[in-house]
């Protein structure tokens, strides 16, 4: 296996990592998809994850690796979001949202308390950026 593709695996497996906060249980499961090189754009990665939300899961206040842009697509259900000081809105199947590079992204929730959520999250970033997501302190809940 070549030794980029071990950093990015890497970078998945921590993605992954479900959340260890005992007093949410209702996590996100987050599952690779797909990592490449950008042939035409040297230096740079294209990969994507698959995050599931139970009814009423959500991730912790997060940051991506610094050179990250990410495009996010609902594939079903209904996904709560708020980056840096946008507006805090719910995206349904077949609509998208973007991350640019070191947003803070504030709230990252299944809309439901009763149906699953699916969403798939599009990643341009840098080689060796690690780690790819970072979770923050929260100060307030939603």
């Amino acid at each position: 296996m070549h030794l980029r593709s071990l950093a990015v695996v890497g970078w998945l497996a921590a993605l992954a990592a479900p959340a260890a906060d005992a007093a949410q249980p209702r996590h996100e499961t987050v599952t690779p998809a797909f990592h490449h090189a950008i042939p035409n754009i040297p230096g740079k990665n294209l990969l994507s994850v698959v995050v599931d939300y139970p009814p009423g899961g959500k991730s912790a206040p997060h940051r991506h690796a610094g050179s990250a842009f990410i495009y996010a697509y609902v594939l079903s259900g209904a996904i709560r979001s708020q980056v840096d000081d946008g507006p805090d809105k719910v995206y349904r199947a077949g609509e998208s949202f973007v991350e640019t590079p070191g947003g803070h992204h504030r709230v990252s929730e299944n809309a439901s308390a009763t149906e699953p959520a699916r969403l798939l999250a599009v990643f341009v970033i840098n080689d060796g950026d690690t780690p790819l997501t970072t979770p923050l302190a929260t100060t307030n809940s939603h």
